[in-house]
């Protein structure tokens, strides 16, 4: 990251210990107005105060252990469900039909109602007679 983007024209060059004693609109993108809001709030004068503000170091916690963070159970079955889901809409994904060349299915396979026979428990039935 080139440290020159992210200051205002003024405090280019400037050594990092400077710039951690800069005011806060040092800051490209931090008007003057925002630094007035931000030391009303919070008594915050400088980049290193910013920097050392706890709401900050909360925010920058919490989103660097969210990108760490693992799916809970529950998170992880919705996903597994979807997955499946997913994969019987779209046959297609399946690498053996890519490979038959089939893109789609045009009519459905034949299927025993299992309302009727299921599993075949009646043609078992037949055949153990």
């Amino acid at each position: 990251m080139n440290i020159d983007t992210v200051v205002d024209k003024e405090y280019l060059g400037l050594s990092f210990r400077a710039l951690a004693d800069a005011p806060t609109s040092a800051l490209r993108g931090l008007s003057a107005k925002d630094a007035k809001a931000l030391a009303q709030a919070f008594n915050v004068h400088t980049v290193r105060e910013l920097a050392n503000l706890d709401f900050v170091k909360w925010a920058c916690a919490i989103t660097t252990l969210a990108e760490h963070e693992q799916a809970t159970p529950e998170e992880q079955a919705k996903e597994t469900l979807l997955d499946g889901g997913l994969e019987m809409t779209f046959p297609a994904s399946d690498p053996v039909s890519v490979d038959a060349g089939i893109t789609r299915i045009e009519v459905a396979p034949d299927k025993v109602d299992a309302h009727d026979d299921h599993q075949h428990a009646g043609k078992m039935e037949e055949a153990a007679h």
